[in-house]
């Protein structure tokens, strides 16, 4: 049996699912919008480039040298690249939303708040990828080179004749390395078996070398999307927290329409009988100091007590019951036993 998350605590897919639609949506939307101008995206590109070769990180030339000499790596660093990046993500948080529910709030808030932060990476630097580049630096698109191996085109990892439905120059931030780590950090620390912490570190330094080596980003790139996953980290909490702010503000349901009636408590028990106490075996009407009954003469008083025989009391008072008999078993003055 899987531990469940506290009662009310749990998330129901049926609201869950639409809120991932929703941010989903907004977010490729948003990056669809900020595409911004082409050549001031090229500058970015060649400026970040320029960065990593002062510095000696320039590890894309390398590794898309590679993948462009050996299909037997360029093909397969292309399907993932294509791929992964929609798969496996949604299957990481359906399985915790599965397997660690009480975890599933926390880092599925990590992962929208991060990835609105990409969001606005993409509109404040618009930046060209390595394979857009000019061809004097040196890159070789291999989506491009291998597209007759996939579904993909010439434009990034869409589908032939849907390029205009991407934004290209949406490199900095890298969210393939960003979603990945993600989904490294959630298999690694709620993972159980040795082979789920074992991918949850090798898939998100497979997803840094690929997107390097089919020249859709530089390492600062990847840099940046490890970056944007660690604030987005520090975030969580304080989105956890706002969101719990909004809920309680949020209208509370209708009150219920049930009659409410008075309520019973230990120290005023509930009235039963019409004013009789009860006692185990017994039904009698409780009686005034004068042993009038309790009760008489108002509309549904009880009927004075019948005898065993069936017979009614033609006398007004009603018969009291026994006084308890002193030690040693003798009464009073001699008085006579009460009837029974």
């Amino acid at each position: 049996m899987y531990r469940t998350a506290p009662l009310g605590k749990r998330p129901r897919w049926w609201t869950e699912l639409p809120l991932i639609a929703v941010v989903y949506a907004l977010y490729s939307a948003g990056r669809l919008l900020v595409r911004g101008d082409v050549q001031s995206a090229v500058d970015h590109g060649v400026s970040i480039l320029d960065l990593e070769k002062q510095f000696r990180i320039n590890f894309e030339h390398p590794l898309n040298r590679l993948f462009t000499d050996h299909a037997s790596l360029g093909v397969p660093a292309d399907f993932a690249y294509a791929s992964l990046h929609y798969v496996l993500t949604p299957v990481v948080l359906v399985w915790i939303f599965r397997r660690r529910p009480e975890h599933y709030r926390r880092v599925r808030t990590w992962l929208m708040v991060s990835t609105m932060i990409g969001l606005i990476g993409f509109t404040l630097l618009p930046t060209c990828p390595p394979r857009l580049l000019p061809d004097g630096y040196g890159f070789v698109d291999t989506m491009h080179q291998y597209s007759s191996y996939g579904w993909w085109g010439g434009d990034a990892s869409a589908p032939r004749g849907l390029g205009g439905l991407t934004n290209q120059y949406a490199a900095m931030p890298s969210l393939h390395v960003g979603w990945a780590l993600w989904c490294g950090v959630v298999l690694w620390r709620h993972g159980r078996g040795t082979w789920t912490k074992v991918l949850g570190v090798a898939y998100p330094l497979t997803i840094t070398l690929v997107v390097m080596g089919t020249a859709n980003h530089y390492f600062l790139d990847a840099a940046a999307g490890a970056a944007v996953m660690g604030v987005g980290l520090l975030l969580t909490r304080p989105a956890l927290r706002l969101g719990e702010r909004i809920r309680a503000r949020a209208p509370r349901s209708l009150p219920s329409l049930a009659p409410v009636g008075p309520a019973e408590t230990p120290e005023s028990p509930a009235i039963v009988s019409a004013g009789c106490e009860t006692s185990a075996r017994t039904a009698l009407p409780r009686t005034t100091a004068s042993g009038t009954p309790a009760g008489s003469g108002r509309p549904g008083a009880p009927e004075r007590q019948r005898e065993a025989d069936g017979s009614e009391h033609t006398s007004s008072e009603v018969p009291r019951q026994p006084a308890r008999e002193p030690a040693g078993g003798s009464r009073p003055d001699g008085a006579p036993a009460a009837a029974r």
